[in-house]
């Protein structure tokens, strides 16, 4: 298994969890999967179970390679990896609401 990093755009639904005035979110996830394709599929589900809205997905890579891109990847990111991982899990590393008037973050940015 290897870990992903992943942009997921979401949208406004009922029980969402959103703060209350946004209009969707970037959630940077870290995910297990054995292709890049599974780790996509496996967090976009997680998410519609939490009652989210996934619009857009953008795949970063793995470590291995964001690190031959020349990413800058700091030990909290390596842990949270780490994490998900040994978990074969997805963990959700940063989280940034959007408001009307506000635009999505460039370049991965979250």
């Amino acid at each position: 298994m290897d870990v992903y990093t992943l942009l997921v755009e979401v949208g406004r639904k009922a029980g969402d969890g959103l703060p209350r005035k946004a209009t969707g979110a970037a959630l940077m996830c870290f995910a297990s999967g054995k292709d890049e394709g599974e780790a996509v599929r496996e967090t976009v589900a997680i998410l519609k179970q939490a009652d989210m809205a996934p619009l857009d997905v953008t795949a970063y890579g793995t470590l291995e390679e964001r690190l031959a891109e020349g990413h800058e990847i700091s030990d909290e990111e390596r842990a949270l990896m780490q994490r998900a991982a040994d978990e074969n899990s997805v963990i959700i590393a940063q989280f940034q609401p959007f408001y009307d008037g506000m635009d999505k973050p460039a370049d991965g940015q979250a």
